[in-house]
């Protein structure tokens, strides 16, 4: 990775839907070089995917928590990965150091649906202890790294 993939990227993550040659335009580069650069990119799997960012509470999801959750043992993470998985409300999912094992994203529509996704989440074996934080506004939400390189 050099610095004009770096521009690249930076380029991408503003708007993913531009073109090769909107971006040759703005970081001064050939469009077949651009193009040629973000093939290896994504065949590198630097570039993993490319999303539509929606907007929560226009789709009828009006509360963000965040929720940590202690397991008993290791040995009952992977039921709980699964289940997390397979649960559409839990946007993301952190595997961490220190006092709680995970931290959970959740876009859920009321209280009460949070209730119940609490709940299921309690009911998953080897659960010991949540903390839920109520999000009360997003200050920054960006999907990936923004660090460039300094070449």
């Amino acid at each position: 990775m050099d610095k004009l993939d770096y521009q690249i990227l930076n380029e991408l993550k503003k708007n993913a839907r531009q073109t090769a040659s909107d971006i040759s335009k703005n970081i001064h580069l050939s469009v077949s070089t651009v193009i040629e650069r973000i093939k290896k990119l994504e065949k590198s799997g630097i570039i993993q995917s490319y999303t539509a960012i929606t907007d929560d509470a226009r789709l009828g999801n009006d509360i963000t928590v965040l929720m940590e959750i202690s397991m008993e043992h290791p040995r009952y993470n992977d039921d709980f990965i699964r289940q997390v998985n397979e649960n559409p409300n839990i946007i993301a999912c952190y595997y961490l150091t220190g006092e709680f094992d995970f931290l959970l994203k959740i876009c859920c529509k009321s209280s009460d649906h949070l209730e119940q996704i609490h709940n299921r989440i309690k009911d998953c074996s080897g659960v010991r202890l949540t903390r839920t934080h109520y999000v009360l506004r997003t200050v920054k939400n960006i999907h990936s790294s923004q660090a460039e390189c300094d070449n």
